[in-house]
């Protein structure tokens, strides 16, 4: 009769797997949205395959019979280098692959199918020497806390510590490394030499410790294929991938591979969106003080506000002290942005706005708001009658209020959705849009919570775009970017997330 396994191989193995699966599912989906866009989708798609995989590798273990314990460590050793390297190779493979996303979901069933094997075969080695029930118990119990570990530890600790790529490869790590541990805690039941499996998981080792280090030369050499211009900045803080470019036009500032702006044209971006709603609480009779401003970390909206001699305060609230720090830290942005954000008049909050607003102080005289497109529910939240309801307490009567809404022309039904989520919420909103080569015809809204006419005349600040001319061009609409019939962005349906990722997917 074989030696009994220690419990503890149980304990460890299953935790250790559990960890490390659902990391690799969260990365694959991460990585699918953060290169394709169109996050529900690829989260979606990820899940449900990983899980059909992990089915079909437990019903591919049945077919698995003699030596369970060399079995058991090879596909565990397999996980190691599969999973591991998932994250380097997708990231390698964008730019050079046609069909993408095909690679993307092969890799997820290869991964879920190897995880699938494991339990089943570690739980055919324990079987007779731990009774049925506390076997089962003790595997999902550990199988569970496992993915909680995973679930906390992906978004708090891992991506914003390591990344993704050396994120993937530690994971690997700690796979070939319980691999390795295996080999001596099974050693009574592996029949033949143990050696070669322990070479193999020495090498494996290797090969992920070697990644781990050359993963930032990895990663920058990955990047520097995805994009047209040579990579200046890049950095992974705890909310995004932030990466800057510079060309002979400028600089360019992407988030999680989306442009948020181009030095060379972002002006008629910001002067589009900040300066209609000042006017607007002229025209109203009023004179704009207190600014609240909703995104915008790079302080470029910052810079538009402050130009306006009347203000005394402005509070920006972003989620992510990362992208604030490089407003004032990368100098060619702090140089753009004319150090708006160290000006004495501005406090900066990093915080959800939703959250921050909850409790926040009324009476503001204008908002801004400058939020990433809503391309996944976290966002979309930012667009729904909830949040604008909320906001509508915040304000002062005489307020105006600025969205950036995507854009009319090629997300029409994403931008109508906006507008009308606004009105359901009770405010009076005039649509407008201008054209950002960047990024091409671009949509805004200006709304108060009264009747009111759009405003007629340029502010009297320093400006490269706007005048009265512009100004009265933008809120006239051409025939293909008309209304169309939309249904409202509720926190319970984020049809507008729905809208976005429909509309975007056809010019991906």
């Amino acid at each position: 009769m074989s030696r009994p396994l220690p419990a503890t191989l149980l304990y460890v193995n299953v935790f250790v797997i559990a960890t490390c699966g659902l990391v690799y599912e969260l990365l694959a989906g991460t990585l699918g949205s953060y290169l394709l866009g169109d996050s529900v989708t690829q989260f979606s798609l990820v899940i449900g395959l990983y899980l059909s995989a992990m089915g079909a590798g437990a019903w591919l273990s049945k077919f698995l019979d003699g030596d369970l314990a060399r079995r058991f460590l090879d596909v565990e050793l397999a996980v190691a280098l599969v999973g591991g390297l998932s994250a380097p190779l997708l990231f390698l493979a964008f730019a050079e692959v046609e069909h993408f996303q095909l690679l993307l979901l092969a890799v997820v069933f290869a991964i879920g199918t190897l995880v699938g094997l494991e339990l089943p075969l570690l739980m055919r080695l324990l079987e007779g020497q731990v009774a049925f029930k506390d076997l089962v118990s003790r595997v999902l119990t550990f199988d569970y806390i496992g993915a909680l570990a995973a679930a906390l530890m992906f978004p708090l600790l891992f991506v914003p510590s390591l990344g993704l790529v050396r994120t993937s490869l530690v994971i690997g790590l700690c796979n070939a490394g319980v691999a390795l541990w295996g080999t001596w805690l099974l050693a009574p039941h592996l029949q033949g030499r143990v050696t070669g499996i322990r070479v193999r998981a020495v090498l494996v080792c290797a090969l992920l410790v070697t990644g781990i280090v050359e993963a930032d030369r990895l990663t920058r050499w990955a990047e520097d294929r995805m994009y047209a211009d040579e990579i200046v900045l890049s950095r992974t803080s705890r909310y995004q991938r932030i990466v800057v470019t510079r060309g002979k036009a400028g600089f360019n500032l992407f988030l999680n591979g989306n442009l948020q702006f181009a030095s060379a044209d972002e002006y008629r971006y910001h002067e589009a969106l900040v300066h209609p709603p000042l006017v607007a609480v002229g025209d109203a009779g009023a004179t704009p003080r207190r600014v609240l401003i909703l995104g915008g970390g790079d302080g470029l909206a910052l810079r538009e506000v402050l130009a306006h001699p009347s203000i005394e305060a402005v509070t920006l609230v972003d989620l992510d002290p990362a992208m604030t720090a490089l407003g004032t830290t990368f100098e060619p942005l702090a140089q753009l942005n004319r150090r708006s954000l160290t000006d004495p008049r501005v406090t900066i909050v990093n915080d959800d706005a939703m959250v921050w607003l909850v409790d926040a102080p009324a009476g503001w005289d204008a908002v801004i708001i400058d939020f990433p497109d809503p391309n996944s529910f976290a966002l979309g939240k930012l667009y729904t009658t909830r949040f604008y309801r909320l906001l509508r307490t915040k304000l002062a009567p005489h307020a105006a209020v600025s969205v950036q809404a995507t854009s009319p022309l090629f997300a029409r039904r994403s931008y109508w959705c906006v507008i009308e989520t606004m009105r359901a919420a009770g405010f009076h909103v005039h649509p407008y849009q201008v054209a950002v080569p960047s990024f091409g015809v671009w949509g805004f809204a200006l709304a108060r919570g009264e009747p009111f006419d759009p405003p007629g005349r340029a502010p009297a600040v320093a400006l490269r775009f706007l005048d009265d001319d512009a100004l009265a061009a933008m809120f006239r609409f051409p025939a293909d970017m008309k209304p169309v019939e939309v249904e409202i962005n509720q926190l319970d349906n984020q049809m507008l997330v729905r809208y976005y990722e429909g509309e975007w997917r056809r010019w991906q």
